[in-house]
């Protein structure tokens, strides 16, 4: 992987990592086409989600500030009732990080198949948020915590949203627009950081060898992620508002239409 594609990839991934896109599916959609798919694809991958919640704790840093704060007063509040819930949604995604870590890795191999059919269901699930849009809805609660986190654990799948599923499962559930967009993009925080960690530290250990895509590479997708996504983020929080998700219904039913076609023939 070049520095070029390492531009492309990181700006694609930074767009539709909020955008419910799916970035999962872009990125390997776009592996494939710049022909950049790697046996690190998936450290590149994970290093650009990284960088995506790096500009999520921009957009939501007086949140963020604010829950720490109250959470520092040791005692019984709204940041510790929030906090509860996100720790809640992300045991379902934290199950599959410990064991299915290799079986997720076998499935980023630009695979445009499936790809393309899991685009489809991302298609589906943000059409379905169309029989909601006059609803008012309220704030998480903790089984819908729950709900929203399988939702994000099954998004690990390329072509699958993780913003469109989370987003698109909390208005169906009943979730306010705009706390849903809220809760989406800050319980992601964690699962990201850790794995991005995790990852990074086995790419260190690994021999100079089989390191085939460059630290320079890896730090421009990383920049042109974070700047994409300061941009996507805010964005999509006014999108899910105006509840204008049916747009990126079509636009994943296309994509995904023509990378299983692409595919076929």
């Amino acid at each position: 992987m070049g520095i070029l594609e390492a531009i492309i990839l990181g700006i694609i991934q930074g767009l539709s990592e909020f955008l419910p896109v799916s970035s999962s599916g872009h990125l390997e959609i776009g592996a494939v086409l710049l022909n950049a798919h790697t046996s690190e694809s998936l450290l590149f991958s994970v290093l650009v989600h990284a960088a995506t919640a790096l500009s999520t704790i921009i957009v939501f840093r007086k949140d963020i500030a604010n829950i720490f704060q109250d959470i520092f007063k040791f005692k019984w509040n709204d940041s510790y009732d929030f906090a509860l819930k996100i720790i809640i949604s992300m045991i379902p995604i934290g199950l599959i990080g410990i064991f299915f870590e290799e079986q997720v890795e076998s499935l980023f191999t630009g695979n445009l198949l499936l790809v393309g059919s899991m685009l489809l269901v991302t298609a589906v699930l943000l059409a379905f948020t169309q029989t909601v849009k006059n609803k008012t809805g309220g704030p998480v609660k903790y089984w819908q915590a729950i709900i929203i986190g399988i939702a994000q654990s099954i998004a690990i799948l390329p072509g699958i949203s993780r913003s469109g599923a989370t987003i698109a499962t909390a208005l169906l559930i009943g979730v306010n627009k705009e706390k849903a967009a809220r809760f989406s993009f800050l319980m992601v925080l964690v699962p990201i950081l850790g794995a991005s960690l995790l990852k990074v530290l086995d790419y260190m250990e690994q021999p100079a060898t089989t390191n085939q895509t460059g630290g320079l590479v890896l730090f421009i997708g990383f920049l042109m992620a974070f700047l994409a996504g300061l941009f996507a983020c805010k964005a999509m929080i006014k999108i899910v508002k105006e509840g204008k998700l049916i747009y990126f219904a079509i636009y994943c039913a296309i994509v995904g239409s023509i990378a299983i076609i692409s595919q076929l023939i």
